[in-house]
């Protein structure tokens, strides 16, 4: 896709999430695309490989959480996978300090390339699996908000993320149109861990019929050291 025509549908559909774009931002964006799908063709990073398609589902979609997120926080983004959605929120948002966390190196590789070619400021990447993350002293209760996108049901989830957040902190969970159910059986889980549900967020991405919640679990006080379980236990057994 030529720049021109990407501009002009990025900017388009981040007006229609109320983001305005300053030129070197969507400069960034495109370098970020193309990047993506030069890599694609040599490791799996994303199925989504049609540009209009990696502007709303990957780009539009990481940017629909920005207005949950308050100025300066620190965010950390477990299962970024290709980094979403914390890349496009650290294009947008420069106040962000951001980790991304995954757990397969080939794709940390991929994603500190992306930083250095965008210049990026203030984000890491680790190399981890969530539960190991999550267990270690110096991350465990220290972020601001914690968010993933496509990784896990909610009540595993939970388990990831609500131990990486401070006590007032805030768990962002993207999750698609069907959500009803998951919530229900999350509930138990999310409370053990310190958390509770404080919004339900259902919209259509811009000129599209794609459903999208977003669920924000605030933490009201302390996870026990217990959790989260060793790996593989959060997927295996939830708490229910």
């Amino acid at each position: 896709m030529e720049y021109d025509v990407f501009q002009g549908i990025l900017n388009d559909k981040c007006q229609k999430i109320h983001i305005k774009l300053r030129e070197e931002q969507i400069k960034k964006f495109y370098t970020y695309m193309n990047l993506l799908l030069e890599w694609n063709e040599k490791m799996n990073l994303t199925a989504i490989t049609e540009p209009n398609e990696v502007i709303l589902k990957h780009f539009i979609d990481s940017l629909t959480i920005s207005k949950y997120i308050e100025d300066d926080p620190t965010v950390i983004d477990m299962g970024t996978g290709a980094g979403f959605p914390g890349i496009p929120l650290k294009i947008v948002r420069e106040d962000i300090n951001i980790t991304l966390v995954d757990s397969l190196n080939k794709r940390i590789k991929f994603l500190d390339e992306v930083i250095d070619k965008l210049d990026l400021q203030n984000i890491e990447t680790v190399h981890a699996r969530a539960e190991e993350f999550g267990r270690g002293v110096k991350y465990r209760e220290k972020f601001d908000y914690a968010t993933s996108r496509a990784v896990a049901n909610l009540s595993i989830l939970a388990e990831y993320l609500i131990p990486l957040v401070k006590i007032k902190g805030k768990v962002i969970s993207m999750k698609g149109s069907t959500v009803d159910e998951e919530i229900e059986n999350s509930r138990k889980a999310i409370n053990v861990l310190g958390g509770k549900i404080s919004g339900i967020d259902e919209f259509d991405l811009p000129d599209s019929d794609i459903k999208r919640n977003i669920i924000i679990i605030e933490k009201i006080r302390n996870t026990s050291n217990k959790y989260p379980r060793k790996a593989g236990t959060p997927a295996k057994d939830p708490i229910r």
